[in-house]
């Protein structure tokens, strides 16, 4: 692939990703959290069930391969996503997509701990960086608030199960397996936001169209891309470019929130977005690629 084409495919999935918690939180003026997120991902998952089943793409076996699907989409879809909009209601879409994409760092330290995976040297710096710029943008948040717990809960969520899909992802159809998950993701959402919630969602031109925008192109073509991206060149090289996701978080909320960027945020931000490019980095070519967890990636 000519790296014209490569880095405008980059931009455009890793915008897709970013833009989506400014795009979310616009939603939430429509919806109530849980309900948008839901019909999010069901209406995805529903689509790209269809597409995987009209391609013939292979489909799990067994109760267990099934349980784990359910498993998957029970933390990356619901817990994930889940926790995003929720986060949405009382923080900045900055800061939620800031503490969202902590995710890469937690990874290294649960699959050290839980997993007994081995990683190099830079990656354990970018780990340290990572949390020095989340404690420099917290310290410049002048009152606590729940959204900043789910924030971070959500990067729990999906370290988690970066590190679940890297152990079971080898036995599922990657298309296949992420059309079920935010399936079952969504329909989870969906009983959460009838449980926890007073559920509403206002039907208008506005709505429809962010609720469109957030399946479709932030769901399914941002998916798509990312995919094609990771199976057309190195997946470690094109995974380091994963810290533009929060800088595009950081930016469309600026412009189309008008969210103040601080000098905490900047400084911060820009600790964390150095931490995720060595923690998904492969200085050596060959090294064991430690960043093949990010295959999962759907947002």
């Amino acid at each position: 692939m000519k790296k014209y084409n490569f880095f405008t495919l980059i931009i455009l999935t890793t915008f897709l990703m970013g833009s989506s918690f400014a795009i979310g939180k616009i939603g939430l003026g429509y919806s109530s959290p849980l309900l948008l997120a839901g019909l999010r991902f069901l209406l995805a998952g529903f689509i790209m069930t269809i597409i995987v089943k009209v391609l013939k793409r292979t489909h799990p076996n067994g109760m267990k391969s099934w349980g784990r699907v359910a498993i998957i989409g029970t933390l990356q879809t619901a817990g994930v996503m889940g926790c995003i909009f929720l986060s949405l209601r009382t923080i900045t879409a900055s800061e939620s997509s800031i503490l969202t994409f902590m995710n890469p760092l937690l990874v290294i330290i649960l699959g050290t701990v839980f997993m007994g995976n081995r990683y190099r040297w830079y990656q354990w710096i970018g780990v340290v960086l990572g949390f020095i710029g989340v404690g420099i943008t917290l310290g410049g948040i002048n009152d606590f608030r729940i959204g900043i717990v789910f924030g971070a809960a959500s990067s729990v969520f999906w370290a988690i199960s970066t590190l679940l899909v890297n152990r079971w992802g080898k036995h599922f159809d990657t298309w296949v397996l992420s059309a079920y998950q935010m399936l079952f993701g969504g329909g989870i959402l969906i009983f959460l936001s009838i449980l926890l919630e007073e559920p509403f969602f206002h039907i208008n031109k506005h709505s429809v169209f962010i609720l469109l925008w957030l399946s479709i192109m932030s769901s399914i073509v941002q998916f798509a891309v990312w995919y094609f991206l990771l199976q057309k060149g190195d997946p470690g090289k094109t995974s380091s470019y994963l810290f533009l996701a929060p800088f595009f978080g950081v930016l469309t909320g600026s412009v189309l929130l008008n969210e103040p960027i601080s000098y905490s945020l900047i400084a911060g931000g820009t600790f964390i977005l150095i931490g995720i490019y060595l923690v998904n980095n492969n200085l050596k070519k060959e090294e064991v690629n430690n960043t093949d967890y990010l295959l999962n990636k759907t947002k």
